[in-house]
């Protein structure tokens, strides 16, 4: 009576731990390319990737904004000691051009019994066009034009940091995915075993009812069933927590956070993988494909920044040569219009030292050497990345090869121990030692399959080509 207890109870645990799988026409299969779709779409961090190059878009228009036309007015009145000495009003607008050049045209009022001579005009006020360009320092390229370069070319970078941070995303949900599937195999192992110690538990319990077997057995088969529930609960444990780890990265289109239930697995079967069929071409081409990696592109374009910062500040070391012609209008003669009315000068600087300009040059021309050596040494870490990487997948697809023949040969073992135990010729202990062999072969193959796709994705990352294969 008390066996027959002890068995009811194990039945009991069997079918609690089973509970969340045994329903297997409601299961749905979640394989790597529909999740990492999900991700890329939905995923905060994915739409966060988008910020960046509207980040960059709003840099340039901030830069383009020097470049915009202006209006001004200036008004000016003194009154003082109950007398008004001058009233002084200036408006117009300016318009600054791509070549330096500046336009400015405007109307000047100005009246009072103090008025400066120099700021005379007819009663009717004086209209005045003007026009400024460099000579020297500035006609070529000036701060302006060098910051709106910077800036399209930051336009261009952020891109490609952009492609980085859904590479990142990824690569990083894609590891999850694999951990995920590594405890579903495992758990998949654990209750095969359970299923195999429940079967042998009630035959040999059928067996010492008939007296073919001694009660001992039947102990030995019911503490090993015991156990392999618990390994079960264990797995299942691991199974939920590492799917609680995978949800993460799974939304909804409305920014909704999607909790996976026990009724999404991961596929199983991998056969036919068309993105480590792809891995194998892209191995054939790995040198153009590191020189087009998205952190080989953001230095390049850095590089071509710095250029521009090197050119700006080698213009500054010109003198500033600025001439300024302004023709005046005077409304009180319309026919005589801009004629032998004008203003027009001449303004030069020249820093005697050039301290300051030579400084930022060095600093700018350091910063160029800085980023080359950065650019060489961070595509010979990509190059040898990909490589280790290669060759990681490839040494795990051999190891897999080689191990799915020994998973083959030890259920060999094991069920021709089986079957000597059937006949009774063999021992539980042997029948055991066999199945757990059997079980922890192919827990380790599910191992190496996992280190295998792991691989595969570190390398596809190394390329910098995740963000085009899903």
């Amino acid at each position: 009576m008390a066996l027959r207890n002890k068995y009811s109870f194990v039945l009991l645990l069997v079918s609690v731990s089973f509970c969340a799988f045994g329903q297997n026409d409601t299961l749905t299969t979640l394989n790597l390319n529909q999740f990492l779709q999900l991700v890329k779409q939905n995923n905060p961090i994915a739409k966060q990737a988008d910020l960046i190059t509207k980040s960059a878009d709003a840099n340039t228009l901030i830069a383009r904004g020097a470049f915009d036309p202006k209006l001004f007015y200036d008004f000016r009145n003194k009154f003082y000691d109950s007398k008004s000495y001058y009233t002084l009003a200036n408006g117009g607008f300016n318009i600054p051009t791509w070549y330096g050049v500046e336009l400015k045209g405007g109307y000047e009022q100005n009246e009072g019994p103090y008025v400066n001579p120099e700021n005379t005009v007819p009663d009717q006020g004086l209209l005045y066009a003007q026009i400024s360009f460099p000579l020297l320092q500035g006609l070529i390229i000036d701060e302006r034009r060098a910051t709106l370069k910077k800036a399209k070319l930051f336009r261009e970078l952020s891109e490609f940091d952009k492609i980085n941070a859904i590479n990142d995303l990824l690569y990083n949900a894609g590891k999850t995915y694999w951990d995920w599937y590594l405890s579903y195999t495992n758990l998949q192992v654990h209750q095969d075993a359970v299923a195999l110690s429940q079967e042998r538990f009630e035959a040999i319990r059928t067996s010492f009812t008939l007296g073919d077997r001694p009660a001992i057995d039947t102990v030995e088969a019911n503490i090993q069933l015991q156990d392999r529930i618990i390994n079960v609960q264990q797995a299942l444990m691991d199974y939920r927590t590492k799917s609680l780890l995978l949800s993460n990265y799974l939304w909804l289109e409305n920014e909704t956070p999607i909790e996976l239930t026990d009724q999404t697995i991961p596929e199983v079967t991998l056969e036919n993988d068309e993105n480590e069929a792809l891995l194998s071409i892209n191995v054939s081409r790995m040198d153009s494909l590191i020189n087009v990696h998205p952190d080989l592109k953001i230095y390049d374009y850095k590089l071509q920044q710095l250029s521009i910062e090197e050119r700006y500040i080698k213009d500054k070391l010109k003198p500033s040569l600025n001439l300024l012609y302004s023709p005046l209008y005077n409304p009180e003669q319309f026919n005589a219009g801009f004629q032998n009315n004008y203003k027009w000068g001449v303004s030069v600087a020249f820093p005697i030292l050039l301290r300051k300009e030579r400084g930022q040059l060095q600093m700018t021309r350091i910063k160029i050497e800085n980023t080359s050596y950065e650019n060489k040494n961070k595509r010979i870490e990509l190059l040898n990345k990909t490589k280790a990487t290669i060759n990681e997948f490839n040494g795990y697809t051999d190891q897999i090869e080689i191990y799915s023949k020994n998973v083959v040969n030890y259920e060999r073992l094991w069920q021709s121990e089986q079957r000597l135990f059937d006949s009774g010729e063999g021992s539980l202990f042997m029948i055991n030692s066999r199945e757990m062999s059997y079980i922890n072969a192919r827990m380790k193959l599910n191992e190496i399959i996992n280190k295998t796709k792991k691989s595969a994705l570190e390398a596809e990352d190394a390329f910098g080509l995740l963000h085009t294969m899903y």
